[in-house]
């Protein structure tokens, strides 16, 4: 596994959208017309007909990755207007079929349905991922055991799929629950170096497991190709000024490990089973729980501990110059996206929802 060269604690950002039918709500599978009207290479298609995703290029800034996907963002509204297509950042539909949506004849998407059948097929699902630089593989085990510690507010801040085929499933992210039945989906295994980071990955390939490197879909995964960790955690959002927030905790969690590293200090880490109880809640309860912060099981409320670490990375993210776009993360603790879906959905119904949505993706 050759780990590309990166400038430390830089930012890749990548938005999957779903595509939708303005009068209908409904997804439709129009990527590659829109992708080809387009005509970008930031612009591309994904696992299913009905996605698309922006890929910024790398930025030191957070507000330089946000900028790209505003300009990003315009391309696609101006050639989804007169295709009759819509575009929305959400983790799952509200209410679409996954059974009628329509995989993209790419042959590692198909070997994912191949192998892993119905819950393969099940995937009508979006992300955001943020890729952080590393400028070296000393820094990638602690990077990851680091992002895993801050699981839960990655996720209850993006948290955006509370339904499914028009029914409340009870999770703020259903999508969290769907992604991880992948025989590679889910939290990665335990690292204490990048040697052991190698071992697995060799270990999964020998057995047949997975093809090369690419085809872990771990939540928080080495992207050796671009010399970087990918945080994998988030729903798709609706707004690019929450895709800042995450990014900016993103950049702000990974420069925290490696200066734990550069002094000889421990990176943050939770026990195992701690991050997998953690991932439960916040896809469960978003923020309105209490979360594990320590491996003798000691818990805090989820808007506590949101609070304390945005104060605690205060000082990095000054230097890293997205101190505004982290403090944002507060105000969306008080009202996420899965919260406002569900209050819409009892007020507007299921066009009203998506009607909002779409309003969200031009804010």
């Amino acid at each position: 596994m050759e780990f590309a060269e990166s400038r430390r604690a830089t930012l890749g950002v990548e938005w999957e959208l779903a595509l939708v039918d303005p009068a209908s709500g409904d997804l439709v599978g129009r990527a590659a017309e829109l992708v080809s009207a387009i005509d970008d290479p930031r612009v591309v298609g994904e696992f299913l007909t009905n996605t698309i995703e922006l890929v910024t290029s790398v930025h030191d800034r957070v507000a330089d990755a946000t900028e790209e996907l505003r300009q990003l963002r315009q391309a696609v509204v101006r050639a989804a207007d007169p295709l009759g297509v819509a575009a929305i950042g959400v983790g799952t539909h509200p209410f679409a079929d996954w059974h009628v949506q329509t995989v993209v004849p790419d042959e590692r998407y198909l070997r994912v349905i191949d192998r892993a059948k119905q819950w393969g097929r099940q995937l009508a699902i979006w992300g955001v991922h943020v890729h952080v630089g590393l400028p070296s593989t000393d820094y990638v085990a602690d990077v990851i055991g680091a992002a895993l510690a801050d699981y839960p507010l990655f996720l209850a801040l993006s948290a955006s799929s509370p339904f499914w085929e028009g029914q409340d499933t009870g999770f703020v992210s259903h999508r969290t629950m769907l992604f991880q039945q992948l025989p590679t989906g889910g939290l990665p295994p335990s690292f204490r170096d990048w040697a052991e980071i190698e071992r697995k990955t060799e270990g999964l390939i020998n057995a047949g497991v997975i093809v090369d490197e690419r085809e872990l879909r771990w939540d928080v995964r080495p992207s050796s190709r671009f010399g970087t960790v990918e945080i994998r955690i988030a729903d798709s959002m609706s707004t690019i000024s929450e895709i800042g927030a995450v990014t900016a905790l993103a950049q702000c969690v990974a420069e925290e490990a490696m200066r734990a590293v550069d002094n000889g200090w421990p990176a943050r880490r939770l026990p195992d089973w701690a991050v997998q109880e953690n991932k439960f809640r916040a896809a469960r309860y978003g923020l309105n729980t209490q979360f594990i912060i320590d491996a003798e099981g000691a818990v805090q409320n989820g808007r506590e501990v949101l609070a304390r670490r945005i104060d605690e990375l205060q000082p990095i993210a000054r230097d890293l110059d997205c101190e505004a776009k982290l403090i944002s993360a507060l105000a969306i603790g008080n009202d996420t996206n899965a919260e406002r879906q569900r209050a819409l959905m009892r007020s507007s119904g299921r066009h009203g929802l998506i009607d909002a949505m779409r309003a969200d993706f031009l804010r």
